[in-house]
């Protein structure tokens, strides 16, 4: 097994790529990306025997940014007549799995694979479980990824539920809550999901904190927080969902969130503003640099052209300003299937003890 199958968003292939090159440089293994512009997969594939699994093994795939799912396989031609019986022999040739995801691209070619896809879906897992290749366990072992291209050619592939995303195609399963006020509500759900384990969520995501969401209107983002009972500080000049407002839990102040200063340290800060990046990222440095929150969320608009560059420019940005304050934090990026043309950064602060709220001078 030479190659490494990436998922990402259609467009996003060359951002992909370049960070996978980047990063196995860096763990110093040799390989190269093979990408098609709108295709959604990235092959990157290791000449070396036995490096693809080494480099997958030494990269935590928490760290990579534009890559939504990954897995470590060769590619396969099957035959119409019989699909399945060279499928069962590649897997032979693999590790055992505790699970089988049958994927496609992420691109209206892989979702006109939908019909042949579930066709297969029984035959496929009844053969491998007879064959013993795939066995349901609650144990941790890999998963078996089928991802395939068309009707006759396959990814055959597998991953590790510690080092990958937890969904088919890093694609989670949500949906817009009826009374959320705009489909950007899932942003800061699936960012959640992503940046938060679900066992800390009780802890870190707890009724009664305070949160203020720069640039609220009208309420995608409140809503996620007012769910889980906080109480927060809407900044934005524009109208409030009423909803929101007759919770009683939110606080609409008509200001530019880039000039707004919290009156005490909050838990969370959140941010969806359509802005330039570096305006951005120097918004969540403020906010981070002097302690103003405990925990923050915010997307950053792409441009057209070195999309990459520029997303590692703004992490540096946001860690030089943690360096320089003398505070420990953690600083990830990611982007969702909820987002377009952005990323999504997160930031915790960590403390030796209790996090508790303070009035800022």
């Amino acid at each position: 097994m030479q190659e490494l199958l990436l998922h990402c968003r259609p467009g996003f292939e060359g951002e992909a790529a370049a960070e996978m090159q980047e990063l196995s440089a860096i763990k110093g293994f040799a390989g190269y990306a093979v990408t098609k512009e709108g295709s959604a997969l990235v092959r990157f594939v290791c000449p070396g025997e036995g490096d693809a699994e080494r480099l997958m093994h030494k990269l935590d795939f928490r760290q990579l940014i534009f890559v939504r799912q990954w897995a470590l396989g060769n590619w396969l031609e099957v035959p119409v007549e019989d699909r399945i019986a060279p499928i069962i022999t590649a897997c032979s040739k693999g590790p055992i799995a505790s699970c089988m995801w049958l994927e496609t691209a992420d691109t209206n070619d892989g979702k006109a694979m939908a019909a042949l896809t579930k066709k297969l879906s029984k035959p496929l897992e009844s053969a491998l479980t007879k064959t013993r290749f795939v066995r349901p366990t609650k144990t941790e072992m890999p998963r078996l990824h089928l991802c395939f291209e068309s009707g006759t050619r396959v990814f055959v592939g597998w991953s590790w539920a510690h080092n990958a995303a937890p969904w088919p195609m890093g694609i989670p399963r949500l949906k817009v809550p009826r009374d959320a006020p705009s489909r950007s509500t899932l942003k800061l759900e699936e960012a959640w999901h992503h940046f938060i384990p679900r066992d800390d969520w009780d802890a870190r995501l707890a009724p009664g904190m305070t949160a203020v969401d720069l640039g609220a209107a009208p309420g995608g983002w409140t809503w996620q927080m007012v769910n889980r009972h906080m109480k927060v500080i809407a900044i934005d000049n524009g109208p409030m969902a009423q909803s929101l407002m007759d919770s009683g839990q939110v606080e609409h102040i008509q200001a530019d969130g880039y000039l707004y200063k919290p009156n005490k340290t909050v838990h969370w800060m959140v941010c969806d503003i359509v802005d330039k990046p570096a305006r951005s990222s120097s918004l969540l440095a403020r906010w981070v640099g002097r302690g103003w929150c405990r925990e923050a969320i915010v997307n950053f608009k792409l441009p057209m052209k070195r999309r990459y560059q520029e997303v590692i420019q703004c992490m540096e940005h946001v860690q030089d300003a943690l360096d320089e304050a003398g505070i420990k934090a953690t600083v990830s990026c990611k982007q969702l299937y909820s987002d377009r043309e952005e990323v999504t950064c997160h930031v915790r602060i960590l403390h030796a003890g209790s996090f508790k709220i303070q009035t800022l001078s």
